[in-house]
């Protein structure tokens, strides 16, 4: 009898399940990975829940390991933390980040899995892959020491932007979000918190990922002269309209796109996807992070958690999942 394994799958929007699957005998090159952990990114997983994905945008939403196909049935995440059961020697009993769904067990191959360091708790690590976002805004936006720095919209990527600018020397940072609770959060990520309207203009430098209109025309507004918006939001095929004349070209603003598909071409003769996704797991060591993981479910309430998140009646960053211990 082969290996099973269990599985959450969106059943149809809004709807989802546990399924069990069957799981290949790992070849010489494979590795199979018992979860200890995942996350789930409220922003984009409650997005593909609830079937918000425009089809225009299949291609470019579809995560790595994703089964099934827009809006459903399919099987999709991308904060996964396990431990090597079977596999090449130098792997095997090793704790390891993957791009991969909500599962109990999976077969990847060994270049898709990466080793979290030593310091590194297990539940923290599920935050590699947002990290790794706020790393390759970086590099895009180029922070120098001293700059006044504001990041519009506190979920996941936000704070992880917020918590990464707060170790530059000089600078100073400011987390701006429409929750006043999130304040909390930026206390303990070692920054200023302010609501849109009490935010500090005058700024080198804004991030935005609020995915919202009025939010990102914020941003222009708290610019100093010749300052850049660093845009990391997804809108879909939704439209923003931006007030474009005004100040933007007498001081000279602008506004760039930074994605974390493609690595910067500021450090892409340097670092490969792989060596990024190390560079981002090595920075959580920072007890810091754990304000993101804002709340923790076991893997059976899965079905139920999703759409009580989609619905917002589970205020979250990013809700943490547990799996059950070996059997022996």
């Amino acid at each position: 009898m082969g290996r099973t394994a269990r599985a959450f799958w969106v059943r149809s929007p809004g709807q989802g399940e546990i399924r069990q699957v069957d799981l290949p005998e790992p070849a010489p090159d494979q590795v199979l990975v018992r979860t200890l952990h995942s996350g789930i990114s409220r922003g984009t997983e409650t997005l593909v829940f609830g079937g918000g994905v425009p089809p225009n945008q299949y291609g470019v939403m579809r995560a790595p390991f994703q089964e099934g196909d827009f809006p459903g049935p399919l099987k999709y995440g991308y904060l996964n933390v396990g431990e090597v059961e079977q596999g090449p020697s130098h792997l095997l009993g090793r704790t390891v980040f993957t791009l991969y769904p909500h599962q109990t067990h999976f077969v990847v191959p060994a270049s898709a899995v990466s080793p979290v360091p030593e310091g590194v708790p297990a539940h923290r690590a599920i935050l590699a892959g947002t990290v790794e976002t706020a790393v390759n805004a970086l590099w895009d936006a180029a922070p120098l020491i001293g700059d006044q720095v504001t990041i519009v919209g506190a979920g996941m990527v936000g704070c992880c932007v917020a918590r990464l600018l707060s170790q530059i020397p000089g600078t100073h940072v400011q987390l701006v979000d429409i929750d006043p609770d999130r304040a909390e959060v930026a206390q303990r990520l070692g920054v200023e918190f302010a609501l849109p309207d009490d935010a500090v203009g005058d700024r080198d430098l804004v991030f935005h990922t609020s995915a919202s209109e009025s939010g990102l025309i914020r941003c222009l507004e708290l610019l100093h002269t010749e300052g850049e918006v660093v845009e990391l939001s997804w809108y879909g095929d939704r439209q923003v309209i931006l007030p474009l004349g005004e100040d933007f070209h007498s001081h000279r603003l602008a506004v760039r796109a930074s994605q974390v598909g493609m690595i910067s071409p500021a450090r892409r003769s340097r670092y490969d996807h792989a060596q990024r996704l190390a560079l981002a797991l090595s920075l959580l060591t920072d007890p810091a992070f754990d304000s993101l993981l804002s709340g923790h479910s076991h893997f059976e309430e899965l079905p139920t958690l999703l759409p009580e998140l989609a619905q917002g009646h589970r205020p979250a960053l990013c809700h943490r999942i547990s799996y059950d211990p070996p059997r022996h």
